[in-house]
């Protein structure tokens, strides 16, 4: 039997087995920074809303380096000391290591005993409040009024019975009358501006007809969907239905952490995962070709659900793909594969990248207000309120592709 000293086997054991998992992790940050190019990068990360794409791919170069770095670091410093200390003391190894995995397990229970929500709803107390929809995820909690500063500015949020934004709680939407319904996320609801100000309330203004603000905060085109099915059959007249896509946002459209549809638009409740594997995924939005490849599909078959919805309602539907600032390659190549690859027909509205919110990725009241423009005047084209009788008809259901450049209105 080998002594067990300075020399012996079980000290060289140890300093062998560390310096190859040293040297393996090592590698593989080499190995990462090398493969992660940037076309790598935009196959497995979609764009983001809150970061423009310059500054995303500053990041993603910074941390490239930083992999780099590392692994140089870990394969020609780290490696020796590491395989020096096991050797003196490959008891204390073995408890270093122990410590490390019963930490990260004592981490993920630890973690269980919380009570985490999905990506897009982190705050309990942010406004407009949401409450817990076992279809949907959330929705807003209905009749009350929220108070929320943004940009310097006090904002009333005021949400009617049925869950819409309204200007005053006691001024709810009249499923009775000529309505033209907007579904879709934050940006559709007018996060940051006032009623007034918010993109439906300025396209009811300017064609004089009551607007149904269904939007919610963080929803996907999935959610926006579903909540669409359940809120249409209220409305007795609904003259057009107008939906959002944004490839910004299109990551939404992946998340299976919160209620979800799946290909065939089949409803999935939220998939359990590890705690700790849910704030990796959090912190680094990594998604495999088979995730997006799925995502693409079912954005295609909820965009058209939509479309189908509204007409089988007697609507005119409107698909508004929003893009703020020039539409960088990336972009445009997931836009295509997704809506013109699909045979999904839109209106293209871009809007100068300045016209956003201080301190806030959401548009602005300007921006609101051109694209707002935008909508009035291709609803005007096919939508027509009739006389006494109160039948109320879509013009036009054929396709219908045009781009709208906004950058330049004033």
């Amino acid at each position: 039997m080998p002594p067990v000293g300075e020399k012996g086997f079980p000290h060289f054991g140890a300093r062998l087995l560390v310096e190859i998992v040293v040297v393996a992790i090592g590698g593989a940050f080499l190995a990462g920074a090398m493969v992660a190019n940037q076309r790598f990068l935009d196959r497995h990360f979609v764009p983001s809303f809150f970061l423009p794409r310059h500054w995303y791919v500053v990041v993603e170069t910074f941390a490239r380096l930083v992999m780099a770095v590392l692994g140089v670091w870990l394969l020609t410093f780290v490696r020796a000391r590491v395989g020096r200390f096991a050797s003196r003391s490959p008891a204390r190894t073995l408890q270093v290591v122990a410590a490390a995995v019963l930490a990260l397990g004592a981490s993920n229970l630890m973690l269980r005993r919380v009570h985490l929500r999905p990506y897009e709803w982190l705050s309990a107390a942010d406004e407009p409040r949401r409450q817990t929809d076992p279809r949907l995820g959330w929705t807003w909690v209905p009749e009350r009024t929220g108070h929320k500063s943004v940009s310097g500015r006090v904002i009333d949020y005021a949400i009617d019975r049925a869950g819409y934004r309204v200007s005053r709680v006691d001024e709810p939407v009249d499923p009775q009358q000529p309505t033209i319904l907007f579904t879709g996320e934050s940006v559709m609801f007018g996060e940051g501006l006032t009623y007034e100000e918010s993109i439906p309330a300025q396209v009811g203004a300017m064609m004089g007809v009551q607007t149904a603000n269904l939007a919610v905060h963080g929803y996907g085109n999935d959610q926006a969907y579903l909540r669409l099915e359940t809120e249409l059959p209220h409305f007795r007249r609904p003259l057009a239905v107008v939906s959002l896509f944004m490839t910004a946002l299109f990551g939404r459209n992946l998340d299976q952490d919160r209620p979800h549809l799946g290909p065939g638009l089949v409803w999935l409740p939220p998939e359990q995962r590890p705690r700790l594997l849910s704030l990796a995924k959090l912190l680094v939005p990594y998604r495999a070709d088979t995730t997006v490849e799925r995502g693409i599909t079912v954005t295609r078959e909820v965009l058209g659900a939509t479309r189908e919805l509204a007409r089988a309602h007697g609507a005119t539907p409107l698909l508004l793909v929003l893009q703020f600032g020039h539409e960088e390659q990336a972009e445009e190549t997931l836009r295509r594969r997704i809506l013109d690859n699909g045979r999904i027909t839109y209106i293209f509205v871009e809007i100068d990248s300045s016209w956003r919110l201080r301190w806030d990725r959401h548009p602005n009241a300007r921006a609101a207000r051109a694209i707002a423009a935008a909508i009035a005047g291709e609803l005007r084209q096919r939508v027509r309120v009739a006389g006494p009788s109160g039948k109320v008809r879509g013009l036009d259901h054929t396709s219908l592709y045009r781009k709208n450049s906004l950058a330049e209105t004033k």
